[in-house]
């Protein structure tokens, strides 16, 4: 059964409606490669034009730069009209503002800092989870941003960062909360195990789950998604092309944000061929496969070109033949368990 992208769903138990479809900075924050500030821009203000309403952003991306982006058209548009979202965990500062001792994110691959953000020069990132960073990263966000508010706040990333996590920042959001400064909070992350942890040991909202729901690997399906059904945490899933393999398996593509191994390559080639088999886009598979889940409220789409963007609504739009996720379960490329679009 095809998705409606532009559907308002509700999130979770929060008083919050999202559309099925969101956009996403990070890619706009110039991910592996530098954006144009016009070009970022003119992302956002596409994914308005085209009927998005949910925005989800971080410091990290860009060092800043999506917020700035995000910012700029969102801060023109009627406020009661879109959800936004941003994160904390990480605050930007000028490389000079550093100080010794710091916990800078260096975002390395290999041996290059600074790999994932190439085109930040001047600006660091300081992992902070403190009550303190909390605040400070909040206020530096709105200044970004150009707004008073944001609907959401996540926990971006503490997966070496757990303890301080839990004991300081996730206290900092539940008392913003409290307080009516955001309607709902949550965590982000690119793992599965430790936002089961913050399902079983806090009270949050929602969860951002980047990269373990998605038709190459299921990892969030055991554990992590039917805590979220049975608590009425809203799902959100980033990264459903898994860097970019799932829909171009070769040589040199990437998984989780670095190379591809070989082992995830054959799996994803194997997956583009019953695709092709059933006369089915790689990417209408990808895109509405987590969507069958009933924990999973809608996608995240960190893109950065209209043309990309536009994919999103289509290949959710797509019908897709029962016998293609049948021959998927069947090969074993997805969980028994799953749920798959009828």
């Amino acid at each position: 059964m095809p998705f409606d992208p532009f559907q308002s769903v509700p999130l979770g138990r929060t008083s919050l409606e999202v559309t099925r479809l969101a956009f996403g900075g990070g890619s706009i924050g110039g991910l592996f490669d530098p954006v144009a500030g016009n070009d970022a821009v003119g992302m956002v203000d596409h994914a308005w034009s085209i009927g998005v309403r949910y925005f989800d952003v971080a410091p990290l991306y860009g060092y800043g730069s999506a917020e700035r982006a995000m910012g700029a058209i969102l801060a023109h548009r009627p406020r009661a009209e879109y959800v936004l979202s941003t994160k904390v965990g990480r605050l930007v500062r000028a490389a000079g503002d550093v100080r010794p001792g710091d916990d800078v994110d260096l975002q390395a691959l290999g041996d290059q800092h600074d790999a994932y953000y190439p085109g930040t020069a001047g600006r660091k990132v300081v992992f902070d989870y403190s009550a303190d960073g909390v605040r400070r990263s909040v206020e530096a966000s709105l200044e970004r941003l150009g707004l008073d508010r944001v609907d959401i706040l996540y926990i971006h990333d503490p997966d070496h960062h757990w303890q301080v996590a839990l004991d300081e920042a996730y206290p900092a959001l539940e008392r913003l909360r409290a307080e009516g400064v955001v309607a709902a909070i949550g965590a982000g992350m690119n793992q599965s195990a430790m936002l089961a942890r913050f399902a079983r040991e806090t009270d949050m909202d929602v969860f951002l789950v980047a990269n373990r729901y998605t038709l190459l690997d299921q990892d969030a399906l055991t554990e992590l998604l039917p805590q979220c059904l049975s608590r009425g945490i809203a799902v959100l899933i980033g990264g459903v092309m898994n860097s970019g393999v799932l829909v171009d398996p070769r040589p040199g593509s990437h998984f989780d944000y670095g190379p591809a191994p070989a082992a995830v390559i054959e799996r994803a080639q194997r997956i583009a061929a019953v695709c092709d088999r059933h006369g089915v886009s790689r990417r209408a598979a990808a895109i509405q496969f987590p969507l069958a889940h009933p924990a999973v409220t809608g996608l995240i789409a960190g893109v950065r070109t209209p043309a990309h963007l536009d994919d999103y609504p289509t290949s959710m739009r797509t019908a897709i033949p029962g016998a293609l996720w049948d021959e998927l379960r069947a090969e074993g490329l997805i969980a028994a368990a799953a749920p798959t679009p009828r």
